[in-house]
């Protein structure tokens, strides 16, 4: 139908344009959304404002603060265009949240052998800890992964280069039947990739790659190993 409508208007040599859509790969050209990423800066804050007061360092609503005072400038940064600025942002978000969940997670442990918190809230702590952790390193290999979100949509490239995700080890001519021809990582696949490092203590479906990814996966692995030892040794205690 498409070929007979070009010959009669004489533009044989021009492909159609449903057929232009059906053949061009899957997902290269369409920007990769942040809003799932500052759910998990939102969430990072909530979490540490239900901490109990023993296991915040400083004011309570520092933290949660910084987080909302510095996103701001990040996301007009993204949308202006100014990548640098964006980028900078956003690894200095990472690291003031990382260093309050090392901080908080100290103070766990110094706070474990006097038996000042209840095993109920300790055991909420400690819960609320671990998934601050997930979130923290999940935001860390979204934005250090091929550069950044940015330069990775600049790019176009297929798959990763920092992780083997899974859709990065099926064979060229079989992507397609898996709709993977021209797929990259979003978010949640990092946030995936974080969770399971933190229930296992080590890397599942996809392993690293990168040196900085290795030694990132190393400290997640170790505060996460140090929250459930705690929490399991505190439980026994208790029993």
């Amino acid at each position: 139908m498409c070929s007979q409508e070009n010959h009669l208007f004489g533009t044989a040599l021009i492909p159609c344009y449903s057929e232009f859509v059906e053949n061009a790969p899957h997902h290269l050209d369409k920007p990769e959304p942040r809003w799932q990423a500052l759910l998990a800066f939102l969430a990072v804050g909530c979490i540490y404002l239900a901490l109990p007061r023993s296991l915040i360092i400083g004011p309570t609503w520092l933290l949660p603060t910084l987080i909302v005072v510095l996103l701001v400038p990040t996301v007009v940064a993204h949308r202006t265009g100014r990548r640098s600025l964006n980028r900078a942002l956003g690894v200095l978000i990472n690291a003031i949240i990382t260093l309050a969940l090392i901080g908080s997670v100290i103070l766990l442990v110094t706070a474990l052998p006097s038996h000042k918190e209840a095993p109920l809230s300790l055991l909420l702590s400690g819960a609320e800890l671990w998934i601050t952790n997930v979130f923290v390193f999940a935001l860390w290999y979204w934005r250090l992964d091929g550069g950044g979100p940015t330069l990775r949509q600049e790019r176009r490239e297929f798959g990763s280069r920092s992780f083997l995700f899974p859709q990065m080890q099926i064979e060229k001519s079989e992507r397609g039947r898996f709709a993977c021809e021209g797929w990259r990582p979003r978010f949640i696949d990092y946030l995936f990739v974080a969770f399971t490092h933190s229930s296992t203590f080590g890397p599942t479906d996809a392993p690293l790659l990168a040196r900085w990814a290795k030694g990132l996966a190393m400290l997640q692995i170790f505060i996460s190993l140090s929250i459930v030892v705690l929490l399991i040794s505190r439980a026994v205690g208790v029993l």
